[in-house]
């Protein structure tokens, strides 16, 4: 039994449309999901005994500030910045939180237990990428 051939596709001009058209799509997406500054519209929500305390919209700030947080008889030292905070130094007995280093994304934290001090940076941007499946 011969086999049969199938007939030959030819591209027609408006297959090159709609090629373009998914390419412009794909940059489109590509801009509006990566397009973003890492640091805008990016603040510190500073809480103590789980309440909050002060709120510091990180890109109005014109450079580093120092702040010192007190709370349950130990201190924090506070840096805050447009591009993200860290605790310099603490009084606490283990330092976790000074050894966490800084943060720079939305959702990330610092946490003091021993002062029940955190620090969160809320935000519109997220951190990229969650996973790549394929």
């Amino acid at each position: 039994m011969p086999m049969r051939q199938s007939p030959e596709i030819r591209p027609k001009p408006a297959d090159a449309l709609v090629a373009l058209a998914v390419i412009l799509l794909a940059a489109a997406l590509a801009l509006g999901v990566w397009g973003h500054g890492a640091g805008s519209g990016l603040s510190a929500v500073i809480s103590v005994d789980g309440r909050v305390t002060d709120t510091v919209n990180l890109s109005l700030l014109t450079g580093p500030e120092v702040r010192e947080l007190s709370a349950n008889g130990y201190t924090l030292r506070l840096r805050l910045s447009p591009d993200g905070a860290e605790v310099l130094e603490a009084d606490c007995p283990n330092q976790v939180c000074v050894h966490t280093g800084a943060i720079h994304r939305a959702g990330q934290s610092v946490v003091c237990l021993p002062a029940r001090i955190s620090v969160m940076l809320a935000g519109t941007t997220d951190d990229g990428v969650d996973a790549v499946v394929g």
